[in-house]
């Protein structure tokens, strides 16, 4: 059974148990921007009863499949190194493809499709800049040593963060959840499938920077 009580928040048990972070998903609960939000606040906001939710959270952490690396301990150069090879990885490569997915869609179904260009347009940009600044500022600097020095730089990142949830959010209001309509064609549903797992990979990248990484760096994990 977990040791952590419902007033831990959710940040520090998704940190500690990689496990929890499938059943936050499933709920709905903000673990990666709101990850300072305690349990208890957390599941009384979606009716949910916290002792039930942690109890959840030990079953799927009997079950194999995720990441098991407890980033609170590993060398910060894995954690940095494992952001940027899987998450900076994987926006590059997708970014670009789903912008190009939604382009299709509205040129094919017109107004019958939501329009979201603008709204990932935003998010893609900010994304692409928030990289590069993570990469030639921001994590060398963490390397170099001199993590207690970051404030600055992370705050941009916090609120950067906070920018692409609120625009997650967006789209997953203006597309009903990603849930194509019945009449949607294949490149409609894959889009809408591509969104959702943009959506999983982004909640995980910045839990592992909100709630291990920048502690961490700072000094106050």
């Amino acid at each position: 059974m977990t040791t952590l009580a419902t007033d831990a928040t959710v940040g520090q048990i998704a940190a500690g148990t990689p496990a929890a972070v499938r059943v936050f998903e499933k709920y709905g609960i903000d673990f990666c921007c709101g990850g300072g939000t305690g349990l208890g606040e957390a599941c009384r906001a979606r009716g949910l009863e916290p002792d039930s939710v942690l109890a959840e959270i030990d079953r799927a952490a009997a079950v194999p499949g995720e990441d098991i690396t407890d980033w609170r301990t590993a060398p910060l150069d894995a954690l940095i190194d494992h952001i940027v090879g899987t998450h900076h990885v994987y926006l590059k490569a997708n970014l670009p493809r789903i912008e190009a997915m939604i382009a299709k869609v509205a040129a094919a179904h017109g107004a019958s499709a939501p329009e979201i260009g603008g709204v990932f347009g935003a998010m893609k940009a900010e994304l692409d800049a928030h990289m590069m600044k993570e990469e030639v500022i921001l994590f060398p600097m963490i390397r170099s040593g001199r993590g207690a020095g970051t404030m600055g730089p992370i705050r941009v990142m916090l609120a950067e963060h906070d920018s692409a949830g609120e625009a997650l959010g967006q789209l997953r209001a203006l597309t009903n959840g990603f849930t194509a309509p019945e009449s949607a064609c294949n490149t409609w549903s894959a889009l809408y499938f591509e969104l959702a797992e943009l959506e999983r990979d982004l909640h995980r990248h910045i839990h592992l920077e909100n709630n291990i990484l920048f502690p961490r760096a700072l000094g106050r994990a």
